[in-house]
């Protein structure tokens, strides 16, 4: 009977050893698949004064891009309270490449629907949304990219805007 008990022991320590082994490889293989998938991605904001976003306030977002193989989604991040008095925002957008050719859009983007009701995430009575401005684009020289913001709502100073932010993350292949 002492060497049942004995050799359970083992088996029991053996047990114990081989789980610890399958726990460390599938923490080892978590994090190796999760090194594989780090995209390159450039995140830059604008606060914004508490008495709202001027139009004479144009924030301006300098990217160096060198990989021109890769393909982007560029992303904007609006953060806006309960202030806000519109369900959309206009936004005049210049882009300008290394060479120093622009691009000028204009864009709308609706923050809330019908009823009021915010999209994105939101805490209290502020509200984080993210939208595409442009995606799967391949920058086709490297070097610095330029993009200048401009409100185009009708407003002197846009109250409600806390910030904006423009975000440049590679697709994942």
């Amino acid at each position: 009977m002492e060497g049942d008990t004995e050799i359970r022991k083992e088996e029991m320590t053996n047990t114990k050893k081989i789980n610890i082994r399958i726990i460390l490889l599938f923490v080892f293989l978590i994090i190796l698949t999760a090194s594989c998938n780090i995209s390159k991605r450039y995140s830059f904001n604008e606060v914004f004064p508490a008495e709202g976003w001027s139009k004479y306030n144009k924030p301006l977002f300098n990217v160096g891009i060198n990989d021109t193989l890769s393909s982007y989604d560029v992303l904007f991040s609006i953060r806006s309270s309960h202030k806000y008095p519109y369900r959309n925002l206009f936004l005049f957008v210049t882009t300008t490449s290394p060479a120093g050719q622009s691009i000028k859009d204009t864009l709308e983007y609706q923050l809330a629907d019908e009823k009021g009701n915010w999209y994105g995430r939101g805490l209290g009575d502020i509200h984080n949304l993210s939208v595409a401005y442009k995606t799967n684009v391949i920058f086709p020289v490297s070097g610095e990219y330029r993009f200048q913001i401009e409100q185009g709502m009708r407003n002197d100073k846009l109250e409600g805007i806390i910030d904006f932010g423009l975000i440049i993350k590679e697709r994942k292949k």
